[in-house]
């Protein structure tokens, strides 16, 4: 597997990076409900460059608890600050977007909050069993922080039963004292490992990017992990600087070079490996889902 060597500080966006932004009413009629309904997004707080393609499909990744988060990893744009009480409404200000936007598979995040002694697992709880109440057909995907370790609280949401629970490791356990300061890459593991272990048959998925000053064997060793607590997918994709006070990008992986990790996943048997340049935890979760 290759690697591709860091050049200089402020790398130019390769061509492939390049998103086309879509024409039509469909963006901003979906802008305009999130809007109406008081709801967060995760693709328009971390500026993730495929909010175009995915609200012109009507297609959005909720961000529940808030918009300020209790951390500050380095790559996310989603800043720490004052801390809002949770809203008990919210849930169903969230079927209510499902209803709307005629979701048949939703994914469900939040900011983290250290503050509340369960990290928001009641919250992410009472969100999913809104939504199963209203929309029994619709898949739900929730995308977890890792509530410190608590046991209790994974279980809170196990008992729930979404239909995947995702936990991204975001990047190599080497640069988790820049990158992630406040999360423990051991931790992670034993998160998604207590889903498989759980008895509760729900499929395990994480995520993590390139470009943050790792090389390819860091990926691989990531990648091996994951396959050893019996993952059931692994999304990879490209480090795009939110800002410039973000860290700068490291270096752009080529497309093949992706391909080559998800032939590495493959081969050490995790069932689905999704590895792209804009691939996201959350990007076509719905045609993930389908796959398994």
């Amino acid at each position: 597997m290759s690697s591709n060597k860091n050049s200089e500080e402020y790398l130019r966006i390769p061509q492939w990076l390049r998103v086309k932004l879509p024409s039509g009413t469909a963006f901003r009629d979906t802008a305009k409900m999130l809007s109406d309904l008081n709801l967060n997004t995760v693709c328009q707080s971390a500026k993730c460059p495929n909010t175009w393609e995915c609200f012109s499909r009507k297609v959005a990744t909720f961000l529940i608890m808030g918009h300020v988060c209790t951390r500050n990893c380095a790559f996310c744009n989603i800043t720490p600050g004052r801390i809002d009480p949770l809203d008990p409404d919210e849930p169903r200000r969230v079927s209510e977007a499902v209803s709307r936007l005629d979701l048949r598979h939703v994914v469900i995040t939040s900011v983290t909050r250290d503050d509340l002694p369960d990290g928001g697992a009641a919250h992410y709880a009472e969100t999913i069993k809104t939504i199963r109440a209203d929309h029994p057909k619709c898949s739900i995907e929730v995308l977890i922080p890792d509530f410190q370790g608590d046991k209790s609280a994974l279980e809170t949401v196990i008992e729930a039963r979404p239909d995947i629970i995702n936990h991204n490791v975001e990047t190599p356990p080497d640069l988790y004292d820049s990158i992630r300061p406040q999360a423990d890459y051991s931790q992670s593991l034993e998160l998604l490992e207590r889903v498989k272990k759980s008895g509760s048959g729900i499929p395990s998925k994480s995520g993590l990017m390139v470009g943050l000053g790792e090389d390819d064997d860091m990926i691989r060793r990531v990648i091996d992990d994951l396959a050893a607590i019996k993952c059931d997918m692994v999304t990879i994709g490209q480090y795009m600087r939110p800002t410039k006070d973000h860290p700068a990008v490291k270096r752009y992986v080529e497309p093949h070079v992706f391909e080559e990790y998800a032939e590495y996943g493959k081969s050490k048997d995790i069932p689905y490996m999704f590895c792209a340049p804009l691939v996201r935890s959350s990007y076509n979760a719905a045609e993930a889902f389908g796959m398994l």
